[in-house]
């Protein structure tokens, strides 16, 4: 059986009292008595039971979600699935929410993220362009004790700060690699949308598209960036002028985790399946473009394993634990018709069904 804290006090010869302030490095502990404990702990292999500790402590962990507030389908599923997650770890006493942030304007941001108490919150997990007045807002927030998580889209390269995502400039490379293999030889142009290229995940998933189409498929050439930030308007018009005037174009990579108003767009302008088209993330709108044809493939990552990753990261942070990095990492899914479970695909004569998608993590 796994040695206690009493067997531990035994080991070294002190009460649980004084076992509780070593372990918890409170002061008024002589540095003697605090060799012996470490000590007893190496001799009787005591690993310190943290769920346990809090649990009759109380303690209760705090953690926020900063999602775009011009979220869209994608932005609902992942708070969907924190407020899943929210219930579900309630009795561990965390308490999970999210709080709607400016999308477009890093001032703001920045004011919103500096003005997080570091007694109301004990964790963030932001989602939100990368900017210089971000990353500074969120280091400041860190130096002030709040542990901080970027979510799919944020400043990777600040390596003290965890990232939850996919790996975007892969995701790219697969989308190219899916077109390439699609459209069978046929020569033409590829139209990329996205809903803001000052995104990371958007940068990144570029760059990977631009290297294997470039490097393996002569025949196809990508058209510059559309940017629809988030505007149905917008989206129709970018949209239909390309289509127009580029009458050679064979495919289409929706980059962003927004699809509905750039597929939306595409079907006004033209038959989807004469077209071979890649979309990102599973919601109900690819989820139904998939099933009727009018998507060829999904690239997706899992939004309750997005959510119940940042939660355990930003717990482990808290509780100054190592993190287990290969249950942290965002798998690329790709799906297509044939791979949908089989109540999702009822949707072929059940238009108005909804079908939540998991994965294990």
């Amino acid at each position: 059986m796994r040695p206690t804290t009493k067997d531990l006090a035994k080991a070294a010869g002190v009460s649980l009292a004084t076992v509780d302030r070593v372990l918890n490095k409170r002061p008024g502990v002589r540095k003697k008595t605090v060799e012996a404990v470490k000590k007893a702990i190496e001799e009787i292999g005591f690993v310190r039971n943290l769920s346990a500790a809090n649990l009759a402590k109380s303690r209760q962990y705090r953690f926020r979600f900063l999602l775009p507030r011009r979220g869209d389908l994608f932005i609902a599923e992942l708070r969907d699935r924190i407020f899943e997650t929210n219930i579900g770890l309630a009795a561990e006493g965390m308490e999970i929410t999210h709080q709607e942030i400016s999308q477009v304007d890093p001032h703001l941001i920045a004011q919103t993220l500096l003005k997080i108490r570091r007694d109301e919150v004990d964790g963030i997990a932001l989602m939100a362009p990368e900017s210089p007045q971000v990353r500074d807002a969120a280091i400041r927030l860190q130096e002030k004790g709040v542990h901080v998580v970027h979510l799919i889209s944020g400043q990777q390269k600040l390596s003290d700060m965890d990232f939850v995502g996919i790996d975007n400039h892969a995701a790219g490379a697969t989308a190219a690699r899916l077109i390439g293999r699609f459209v069978c030889g046929l020569q033409g142009k590829v139209m990329v949308v996205s809903e803001t290229m000052n995104a990371r995940d958007s940068l990144e998933r570029r760059r990977g598209f631009d290297q294997v189409l470039t490097r393996d498929y002569p025949n196809l050439t990508a058209l510059p960036s559309l940017e629809t930030h988030g505007d149905e308007a917008r989206a129709y018009e970018i949209i239909s002028n390309m289509i127009n005037n580029s009458p050679d174009i064979v495919a289409a990579y929706v980059m962003s985790s927004e699809a509905r108003l750039p597929l939306n767009a595409v079907a006004r302008q033209t038959d989807p399946q004469t077209l071979t088209v890649i979309a990102h993330e599973l919601t109900d709108r690819t989820r139904k473009a998939l099933v009727s044809g009018e998507v060829d493939a999904v690239i997706a990552q899992d939004s309750g394993h997005l959510v119940r990753s940042s939660v355990r990261l930003l717990r482990a942070r808290c509780d100054k634990r190592e993190i287990m990095r290969s249950q942290e990492q965002i798998r690329i899914e790709i799906l297509i018709q044939e791979n949908l479970l089989p109540a999702q695909c009822a949707l072929r004569s059940n238009d108005h069904g909804s079908v939540a998608n998991s994965f294990d993590d």
